[in-house]
């Protein structure tokens, strides 16, 4: 099933997509819902933010080719993590499909998309294993992680190069029938390819992190996980459209614009 939060008529709801129309449901997906007779073609409604986390979690380096890239960039060898480790992202930073980033007045060149998969709680969660982690999982969407990477080797945190207004993207929908196996992500910049990867080739996947986390705080419905990139981003810079498909979920589109001031 496919869920969508979208805006017609000056209403926002949930819905569900079928085909090239969204139905809108009364009630949400993480609790009870009904569908209504209200539908509307997906062309002509205004997709939202597919939910706003109550917390946002992200994975760093979880892919090898990004982290040997990235090593390869300082000069070092690459460190490969020997246990997940999780970190966060702010909420102020999130937008929706079709909505723009904006780059900072003082940015420099180095903006830069990561493609990632992003897992969507569903229930309540502590104390899960790795046997019964995705019990907790409700659907997945997808997530840009946009960077500004001069910021990051500045600053001891990642405050303004990760979190900065409109640097996280995420949707189109929620998709809850996925084949994690058979995934591809996808990146075009300007509707040309510059990186396709395995979904699913993770360092750690899904179901670490899940145990992992839950040793040590609750997971509830409607958190959301960024399970990290692989591959490497070109320079961004305005007016250049960032699309991110994976395969079995849909596309996320954004336009990179300059803040004027």
């Amino acid at each position: 099933m496919r869920w969508l939060k979208f805006t017609a008529n000056d209403k926002t709801s949930w819905g569900i997509v079928e085909g090239d129309r969204v139905v809108a449901v009364d009630g949400d997906p993480f609790g009870e819902w009904q569908r209504t007779p209200r539908s509307h073609p997906l062309a002509d409604v205004k997709i939202e933010l597919p939910l706003m986390p109550r917390t946002f979690y992200c994975v760093g380096l979880n892919y090898l080719k990004h982290l040997k890239e990235a090593a390869d960039k300082r000069g070092e060898v690459p460190n490969v993590p020997d246990r997940p480790e999780i970190g966060y992202r702010a909420q102020n930073a999130l937008i929706a499909h079709d909505e723009d980033v904006v780059i900072p007045a003082t940015a420099t060149e180095k903006i830069h998309y990561e493609g990632e998969l992003v897992v969507v709680i569903g229930k309540k969660a502590k104390h899960l294993t790795e046997a019964n982690a995705m019990s907790c999982v409700f659907g997945y969407t997808i997530g840009n992680d946009v960077s500004e990477r001069s910021w990051q080797k500045a600053d001891r945190g990642l405050w303004r190069a990760k979190n900065a207004d409109t640097f996280k993207p995420m949707g189109p929908w929620i998709e809850t029938d996925v084949d994690l196996d058979k995934m591809e992500t996808i990146v075009k910049v300007n509707g040309k390819e510059s990186n396709r990867f395995h979904t699913n080739d993770m360092i750690f996947g899904i179901k670490p992190f899940i145990a992992e986390m839950t040793k040590y705080f609750t997971l509830w419905p409607g958190d959301v996980i960024w399970m990290g990139t692989d591959g490497a981003s070109p320079d961004l810079k305005a007016g250049d459209v960032v699309e991110i498909e994976i395969t079995g979920i849909g596309t996320l589109r954004n336009r990179f614009v300059k803040e004027t001031v």
